[in-house]
């Protein structure tokens, strides 16, 4: 037996023989940490706009990196590319004899098609895809962790094309772009974007990824056809050909809105300068290119261009567009992460994966395939990079894309282009470079706006960006009504409408800033009112371009039709006969129940006589015989109701129940002054129907409006019967069967819309409206479903009710008749306080003060009877002398003060009696 030494240097010479073993079969290639060669990969189409570009672009980075001493010391790139084509079958080949050369990372690919496709690959190899052209936004670092986007995805580019759309102010917009990922996943950007502006795609013309000139032409000729003239063309390699075909049917000049996404900046800033008759085609676009910001890199990459290009291209003189220099900046990002890698001790090295073999009988090699061991840690590396490139700030945000996205917003006129301004995702479109603003707080709001452009045509003018349909006018369909024809009326011999919902129309579309061609049509065959649904779905159904008149907005006419801002409020009311309540002699005193009359007379009593014993003891105002302290207790109690009580109050406590009790009789007269005010003052009108609620749940019969969809929101809304409607056709009807009621087969009330019932109770003013309006809506104009010209007519309407033109068409048309107007006269007349409301208050005041009177007259006879004897008169005087003397003497009495008056007679009683003395003496 060997000794525990020697077992355990046979074990570790064991291992050791293991582990050489398995280094040196093959199975694992392992590279020394600094290898003397790295190799990338590249994969885009060379002939293309941006593959010319890019190829001189990554060549010329390669190179700067290699002769850097600063990145990768010791350790140089080693570059293959491969040409793809646009071809996704090809890709997948490029991309799989890249992998095959234990390549660390690979730039590219430019097309978005190709990009999903190897994006696979990558994931499972594990090796970096740093693309500088695939700006699809469907393409994203979740499902595909091992691409990184190293330039603008298209979700930024269509939010800057829909600010805009946005800032002219278009609703509609038409599309052409390449029916592949790139295309389809943009527009679909386009459209979510458009959407939260509240704007749209109207039209979408699709084209083959590989067009021809007759596919375009087709694509066109559609696009001519449609209402909107805004067209945003999102494709790559045919672009030019599009505005050439253009051209060809006069669709570059006036009306006409081109809006270009970045693929034809990459063209022209590589062609530049174009043949005068492309140029020409292009007069009036907008488009957009990818904004890199001006730096003494960039100007040192644009300075050496020629020279590159002489190297790359064989001569051959392209100028730099902005995909070369995201090119550029993407070899740096991967060299940079590498440095990085290898410093933290990353190796490169490359193993097999057993899930990587061919059938038995196959010949595809796969098994060749090696996975990077350390993709991941690279990944992480390049996701954290932060350096300053070529075209500005190089660093990712959560989502894998580049920070500051931002774009340049250019015009295209003459033979050249100007920037009219930027938009960036941190202040919108501004005129202003957006690395000048990112200091700025990002809560402050930035003005959006442009420099002036020069349009299609030469157009300085905003363009309307849309147009009328084909026929050249507009066929608008208007409702041949039998009644209420103030709102509509159709003369068969002239051929012509009137009414206030024409003269309304007429008065908004002269408010238009364009001339509007359109022609009336009569919907109806003039016997019954139409079907006013009915009209909508004409309109929808693009039979009628628009239709005008007394149309209400309800909610499923809204899915069918776009309405106008409304003109008139006409919400759903119930019209019913009412019986006018008159006052009584007694009204003053309804305010209170008989009950609170009692209470509020039981307190006075109560409080007075609390009052009279708390102040009695120190009050001499609440002193003296027993009749006077009594009378003291009420006169105070009931003067506090009037706040004119005489006597003071000394105690603490007695105060304290006076103020308090005159705070109750405060809140009493205050409520009392109230509803007696409203009794007054408010016309009694009682109807047994009290609104749509007690209306719906009687069993009466309910008229409605032929025509009206009153007929279907009591039925669908309200759940009443059908059986209980009774349709009715004209005001006459709408009176005949009001007068004639339930019982007598009318109808209790009637459920219209507000302004058919205030036109009815302009010469009927028996009836009334009875409850509120339960419906809010009103009438407005219909059209097609996003048409612009609702939105124009909406703000002409808008400014009709502003500058008082509605009203004046309103009372034009909708004037008070004489029959009301005199009603209307006899109600305020009725409404005023007469004599009749107050009679009994008054009579029992006369009453009061005619038993004072009486009462005060008899004491004054007996005091007068009493203090004053018989005169003395002359036999012979005459009766009426005497009668005369005695009158003057008891009004004497009475106008004397009470103490004067007993002095007087005191005196001529005692002067009376001497004078029989001496007689008998």
């Amino acid at each position: 037996m060997l000794p525990n030494s020697s077992k355990m240097k046979l074990a570790v010479f064991s291992i050791c023989t293991l582990i050489f073993s398995l280094f040196s079969n093959g199975s694992c290639q392992n590279i020394t940490s600094r290898p003397s060669i790295i190799n990338i990969g590249a994969i885009f189409t060379f002939n293309s706009s941006i593959g010319e570009a890019a190829n001189v672009a990554i060549n010329a980075a390669v190179e700067d990196i290699n002769s850097d001493p600063n990145i990768l010391n010791g350790s140089k790139l080693v570059l293959t590319t491969r040409n793809s084509n646009c071809s996704g079958f090809l890709g997948i080949f490029e991309a799989l004899q890249l992998m095959e050369a234990k390549t660390v990372a690979i730039v590219g690919p430019q097309s978005s098609t190709i990009a999903h496709i190897i994006s696979h690959i990558s994931d499972e190899l594990q090796v970096p895809l740093v693309s500088f052209g695939a700006t699809d936004p469907t393409i994203s670092s979740i499902q595909f962790p091992y691409f990184i986007r190293t330039t603008q995805s298209d979700l930024y580019q269509m939010a800057a094309v829909a600010s805009i759309v946005d800032l002219y102010q278009w609703k509609l917009v038409t599309v052409v772009y390449t029916d592949d990922e790139y295309g389809r996943n943009g527009i679909a950007a386009l459209d979510d974007k458009l959407a939260e502006k509240r704007c749209k795609i109207s039209y979408r013309a699709r084209l083959p990824p590989v067009a021809v000139r007759d596919d375009i032409l087709g694509a066109l000729v559609k696009v001519n056809l449609m209402e909107s003239r805004v067209i945003v063309v999102h494709v790559n390699s045919y672009g030019l050909e599009i505005f050439s075909v253009a051209q060809q049917l006069e669709m570059i000049g006036n009306g006409y809105v081109w809006i270009a996404t970045d693929w034809l900046m990459s063209v022209l800033d590589l062609r530049a300068p174009l043949e005068s008759d492309t140029m020409n085609s292009l007069q009036g676009v907008i488009a957009l290119r990818q904004h890199t910001a001006d730096s003494s890199y960039k100007r040192g990459l644009i300075s050496r261009w020629g020279t590159l290009t002489k190297k790359y291209k064989n001569g051959v003189a392209i100028n730099a567009n902005t995909y070369g220099l995201y090119a550029y900046d993407s070899v740096w990002t991967i060299a940079r992460a590498l440095e990085r890698f290898l410093k933290k001790g990353g190796k490169i090295a490359f193993s097999r994966e057993s899930r990587f073999k061919d059938d038995k009988d196959g010949n595809l090699h796969i098994e060749a395939m090696r996975q990077f061991d350390q993709g991941k840690l690279l990944l992480d590396e390049i996701k954290n990079i932060n350096f300053t490139g070529v075209t500005g700030q190089i660093m990712f945000n959560i989502d894998g894309e580049l920070i500051h996205p931002s774009y340049d917003i250019l015009n295209i006129v003459g033979t050249g282009w100007r920037t009219i301004g930027f938009w960036s995702n941190y202040s919108g479109l501004s005129v202003v470079p957006p690395e000048k603003l990112y200091d700025k707080p990002a809560n402050l709001p930035f003005e959006q706006k442009l420099y002036d452009v020069i349009w299609p045509g030469g157009v300085v003018g905003r363009p309307r960006g849309w147009v009328f349909p084909s026929s050249g006018e507009l066929k608008i369909g208007v409702p041949d009504r039998v009644s209420f024809l103030e709102f509509v009326s159709y003369d068969e011999v002239t051929g012509t409408f009137k009414g206030y919902c024409v003269d309304v129309f007429l008065k908004a579309i002269e408010l238009l800033p364009y001339p509007v061609p359109y022609k009336f049509v009569p919907f109806g065959n003039g016997k019954k009112n139409p079907n006013y649904t009915k009209l909508c779905n004409n309109v929808g159904s693009s039979y009628f371009d628009a239709a005008i008149g007394d149309i209400g907005i309800t909610k499923y006419r809204t899915k069918i039709v776009d309405f106008t801002q409304p003109y008139i409020d006409s919400g759903l009311v119930v019209l019913a006969p009412v019986k006018r309540q008159k006052s009584n002699a007694w009204v003053f005193l309804q305010p209170f129940t008989l009950a609170m009359w009692c209470v509020i007379g039981v307190s006075f009593i109560v409080v007075g006589i609390v009052v009279w014993i708390l102040e009695h003891r120190f009050n001499e105002d609440f002193r003296g015989p027993p009749k006077k302290q009594i009378g003291t207790i009420f006169w105070f109690s009931f003067s506090t109701l009037f706040f004119a009580h005489r006597e003071n109050t000394v105690s603490t406590l007695g105060r304290a129940i006076l103020l308090i009790w005159l705070f109750v009789v405060l809140i009493i007269q205050s409520s009392y002054t109230a509803s007696l005010t409203s009794i007054l003052t408010v016309q009694q009108l009682s109807s047994p129907i009290q609104g749509i609620e007690s209306l719906a749940a009687s069993n009466d019969p309910i008229g409605y409006q032929t025509g009206s969809f009153a007929k279907n929101y009591m039925v669908e809304e309200l759940g009443i019967s059908r059986d209980r409607l009774v349709k009715l056709t004209s005001p006459e009807q709408y009176l005949n069967a009001l007068e004639a009621g339930p019982s007598n087969g009318g109808v209790a009330a009637i459920v219209d819309e507000m302004a058919y019932v205030e036109l009815f109770l302009r010469s009927h003013c028996q009836f009334q409206v009875v409850g509120s309006e339960f419906t809010r809506t009103g009438w407005g104009f219909a059209f097609p479903r996003d048409s612009p010209l609702a939105i124009d007519m909406s703000t002409a309407i808008l400014t009709l009710s502003e500058n008082g033109d509605l009203q004046k068409i309103h009372d034009k048309w909708l004037t008070r008749s004489a029959a009301c107007s005199s009603e209307a006269q006899t109600d305020i007349e009725a409404n005023r306080l007469h004599f009749d409301s107050f009679k009994g208050l008054f009579l029992l005041c006369g009453i009061a003060c005619v038993i004072a009177l009486l009462v005060y007259l008899c004491i004054m006879l007996r005091e007068y009877i009493r203090y004053v004897p018989p005169d003395e008169q002359d036999p012979s005087g005459q009766a009426s002398a005497r009668s005369g003397r005695s009158l003057k003497s008891f009004l004497s009495f009475v106008d004397d003060r009470k103490q004067e008056a007993k002095r007087k007679s005191m005196k001529q009683q005692n002067e009376l009696n001497n004078g029989i003395v001496g007689i008998e003496s």
